[in-house]
Order: structure tokens, then sequence, then C-alpha cells
């Protein structure tokens, strides 16, 4: 083989090796410019946060040192636990009931056993119904007999 006839072979070789090589390249290019793409997760729908706080009708207290729950609509009934200050309580509905300094009404809490507040350290948020109303419009498992046609 001739020295002219070694540098053609070598060229093609070349040029071949370099054809495959470019064509490496530009396909490695786009699988690099695609897989970002591809890898990216999708954003997922993030869950709503709960509003802090119970479902309206709700309350905040507002008695500075905080307050007790009460068994009954009384300051002689029992205590069933302490409400801090700024505590979101709900409310179940209210009752006419001992006068705390100018104020009568008193909150039964969905909360903390169904016990109850004076709404006179207590701020409402909602429309809160008197106990009387909601119990009216509840029927007990026992009376489905009573209320049958």
């Amino acid at each position: 083989m001739s020295t002219t006839e070694v540098l053609v072979a070598r060229g093609k070789k070349l040029a071949a090796g370099a054809g495959a090589l470019s064509t490496a390249v530009a396909l490695g290019a786009t699988l690099l410019a695609a897989a970002p793409a591809g890898a990216t997760p999708q954003p997922q729908p993030r869950p709503q946060p709960q509003t802090a706080g119970p479902a309206k009708p709700y309350g905040t207290v507002t008695a500075a040192r905080g307050m007790n729950e009460r068994q009954d609509p009384s300051t002689d009934s029992a205590s069933r636990g302490y409400l801090r200050n700024r505590e979101r309580v709900g409310i179940i509905c209210k009752v006419r009931a001992q006068n705390i300094r100018g104020n009568d009404v008193w909150y039964q809490l969905r909360e903390h056993r169904g016990g109850w507040v004076s709404a006179k350290h207590v701020t409402n948020t909602g429309f809160v119904r008197y106990c009387k109303d909601v119990q009216r419009n509840r029927v007990l498992p026992g009376d489905a007999a009573k209320h049958a046609g």
C-alpha cells in the first residue's frame, strides 16, 4: 500500500469516527436537554391547609387568665377543664342561665366533652342558636318510634 492509500484509508476512518462522534454528541445533547423536562416531577396539588380552629360557630376565649369549662351553665358546677386566653372552641348552642357581670348567656361546647362556658368571656363567630332550637331539630334513636307516622 502506498503512502497515499494509507492516508486516504486513515482519513475515511477518521471521517467515519468523527461522524459517529458528532452523531453521539448530537444525540447526547438531545437526551440531556430532554432529560430534565422528563425527569422533573409534575407538581402535585397540595392539600388545602385546615383552617385553625373549629368549624362555625366557634368562640375565642377573651379572659386574660383563661377560664374554667363547667359541667353545667353555672359557676357552682364542677370544672371540667381549663381554657387558655385566645383558645378557639366550637359552640353547639347557647342558653340563658347564671348572670356573670351582666351577661347571662352560656355556650355549650362541641369539644372538651360538651362542657359550658360563660359568654361573658368568649367572643363568638357565626350564628349560635338556642339549645332548645337545636334539640327540637334532633330526633334521638329511641324517639324514632314516637315520630313514625
